[in-house]
C-alpha cells in the first residue's frame, strides 16, 4: 500500500452545505492518523478558512482586484480568478508530483496519501467552466481522483429538494466522468437514513411523495379531494418519473452520512474513498487514457490537414512527388545571384551598371512557381512580358527578386 499513489479528494457542494467545515474535519482526522494531507484551496472569495492550505489561490490572486480590474460581479470575479490560476496548473502539478514522491534523502518523511481540494460554493463556476475542467483533468491524469459532493441533509428532507440534489449530482458525475461520493452532511441535526432509503427503496420514496402530495406541499390544499392535495399533480408526476430515471444512477454512487461538527461518519467516508480509488484505477483510468489518445489523434489529424492546406495554398508539391530537380541542393547556384535585396536595390538605384548574368531559364521559372504559388507565377509572367516589351536587356527581373527573397 505504500507504493499506491495518493488520492485526490475534490470537495464540491452548494453554498451553505458545510463544505469548508467538512474540509476542516477530514483534515483534522488525517492529522490525527499521522497522515497529514496536502491541502489546496481554490476559493478566491473566502475570507478565512479553518485549516492551513499548502496551495492557496488567494496567494496568487486578489479576488477584489480582479473584479475591479475587469469590471466584474462576484461570480465573474471567481470565474476569472480560476481561469487565471488555471494557467499555472503545470506549476501546481509539478509541486504535487514532487511532494508526493518519496525523498530518498529523508527516509523518515511520511509520503502524502491524500490531496484534498476545496472549491468555490458556486458549483457551476467550477464544474462547468473551462478552468474547472483543466484542473480536474490534470489531477485525474496523475492521481486517482474522487469527487465528494457535499449535501445539506436538513434542507434535503423534502422529496423536491432531494431530487434537485440528485439531478445536480448526476450532472456533475457525467460532466467530470469521475467516481463520486455523496456526503450527507450535518447528520447531527438530521439523520441521513431517510435519504439512503429513498435511494435504495423505490417504494419508500413513493410513500414519502404521496404524503407530501396529500399534505398540499405542491400547491394544493391539505385534505382536498382527488388525493393530490388539490394541486394539478404535475409536480408529483415529475418527481415520480425522475426517481425512476435515477434508479440506475444510484447504483454507481457511494452514500455516506457525516457530521462535520462531531466527526461522526468520517471513518466511513475514507473507507468509501479507498473503494472509489480502486474503482478509478479499474474502470475510470482506462477510459481517461482512451479519451486522451483520441484527443491526441484528433490534434495530429488536424495539424496534418492544416499543413496540407498550407502547402496547397503555397502550391508546394508533396514530398512524394518532389524530384531531385526541384531541390535547392541539386541545383547549382548562379554565379551572379544577388545575395541580398539591398544589393539589388542599390543596382537599380544606380541604373547604369551593366550585368553579365544569363537570362532567366525555365528551371528558374519552375522553382519560382513552386515556392511562391499561383499568384507569384502570374506576377512572374507579367514581369517577363514587361521586360520583353522594353527590350533593354536588363536582367534584374522578377526571377532575381525571387532568388533574393528566398535568400533573405
Amino acid at each position: 500500500m505504500a507504493d499506491c499513489p495518493p488520492v485526490a479528494i475534490v470537495c464540491v457542494g452548494m453554498a451553505g452545505s458545510g463544505k469548508t467545515t467538512f474540509m476542516q474535519r477530514i483534515n483534522s482526522h488525517l492529522h490525527t492518523k499521522k497522515t497529514p494531507p496536502y491541502v489546496i484551496n481554490l476559493d478566491p472569495a473566502v475570507h478565512n478558512v479553518p485549516f492551513d492550505s499548502n496551495i492557496d489561490i488567494r496567494d496568487s490572486l486578489n479576488y477584489k482586484e480582479v473584479m475591479k480590474e475587469y469590471n466584474l460581479g462576484p461570480n465573474g470575479g471567481i470565474l476569472t480568478s480560476l481561469n487565471i490560476f488555471a494557467t499555472k496548473i503545470d506549476q501546481v502539478m509539478g509541486i504535487l508530483e514532487k511532494r508526493t514522491k518519496p525523498d530518498p534523502e529523508t527516509s523518515n518523511a511520511r509520503p502524502i496519501k491524500n490531496i484534498i481540494v476545496d472549491t468555490p460554493g458556486q458549483i457551476e463556476v467550477f464544474v462547468w467552466s473551462a478552468s474547472g475542467s483543466i484542473l480536474l483533468d490534470s489531477l485525474a491524469s496523475t492521481f486517482p481522483t474522487v469527487i465528494a459532493y457535499i449535501i445539506d441533509t436538513p434542507r434535503t428532507s423534502s422529496t423536491s429538494t432531494f431530487m434537485s440534489n440528485m439531478l445536480y449530482a448526476c450532472s456533475i458525475l457525467y460532466k467530470t466522468k469521475l467516481p463520486m461520493i455523496l456526503v450527507f452532511n450535518k447528520t447531527d441535526v438530521q439523520d441521513a437514513e431517510f435519504a439512503k432509503d429513498w435511494m435504495t427503496d423505490f417504494e419508500s420514496f413513493q410513500a414519502a411523495l404521496k404524503r407530501e402530495e396529500d399534505s398540499g406541499s405542491f400547491g394544493g390544499v391539505e385534505g382536498a379531494p382527488g388525493g393530490i392535495g388539490g394541486g394539478s399533480g404535475y409536480m408529483g408526476s415529475l418527481l415520480n418519473s425522475m426517481s425512476l430515471m435515477l434508479e440506475e444512477f444510484y447504483r454507481h454512487l457511494s452514500v455516506v452520512g457525516v457530521s462535520s461538527m462531531t466527526g461522526l461518519g468520517v471513518t466511513e467516508f475514507f473507507d468509501a474513498v479507498r473503494e472509489k480509488a480502486e474503482e478509478f484505477e479499474r474502470d475510470y483510468k482506462p477510459e481517461l487514457e482512451r479519451r486522451q489518445q483520441e484527443r491526441q489523434k484528433q490534434k495530429e489529424s488536424k495539424r496534418e490537414k492544416e499543413l496540407e492546406k498550407l502547402m496547397k495554398d503555397m502550391n508546394v508539391p508533396s514530398s512524394a512527388s518532389k524530384g531531385p530537380k526541384n531541390t535547392e541542393a541539386t541545383r547549382a547556384p548562379r554565379k551572379d545571384a544577388i545575395d541580398t535585396i539591398s544589393d539589388m536595390e542599390t543596382d537599380e538605384d544606380l541604373g547604369n551598371l551593366e550585368h553579365d548574368s544569363d537570362p532567366p531559364t525555365d528551371e528558374d521559372d519552375e522553382a519560382a512557381s513552386n515556392s511562391n504559388g499561383d499568384g507569384l507565377s502570374q506576377r512572374y509572367e507579367a514581369a517577363l512580358a514587361d521586360e520583353n516589351r522594353s527590350g533593354n536587356g536588363q536582367d534584374h527581373s522578377f526571377s532575381r527578386y525571387l532568388h533574393a527573397s528566398r535568400m533573405n
